[in-house]
């Protein structure tokens, strides 16, 4: 059974930074693998993806977190993480990792929480 755990989230200044993990269980990242993907929910809004990173390394990001977050993995630990530099207030919510395709394609985490405030 795949699990998806994030952690990492916590209080930080406007400006400040943050790094989220999510460690993967029930499959391997190292054989076959999957594509890993973060996603934000702000307060009364719609979940929506903020980076994305294949089995290669490959990523993309939402224009809205471009040039700030950096998503990577570590497939020796199963883990993806989630860079997060100059947070604006409108960054802060529920920070969730999930499986985008493949064959574990719709597994989701329980989500860490993160807030912006000075």
């Amino acid at each position: 059974q795949v699990q998806l755990v994030e952690s990492g989230g916590g209080l930080v200044q406007p400006g400040g930074s943050l790094t989220l993990s999510c460690v993967a269980s029930g499959f391997s990242f190292s054989y076959g693998g999957s594509p890993m993907s973060w996603a934000h929910q702000g307060p009364g809004k719609q979940r929506e993806s903020v980076a994305s990173i294949t089995t290669g390394g490959s990523a993309n990001y939402a224009d809205s977190v471009r040039g700030r977050f950096t998503i990577s993995r570590d497939n020796a630990k199963n883990t993806v993480y989630l860079q997060m530099n100059s947070l604006k207030p409108e960054d802060a919510g529920t920070y969730y990792c999930y499986i985008p395709g493949g064959r574990y394609s719709g597994s989701w985490g329980l989500g860490t929480q993160v807030t912006v405030s000075s």
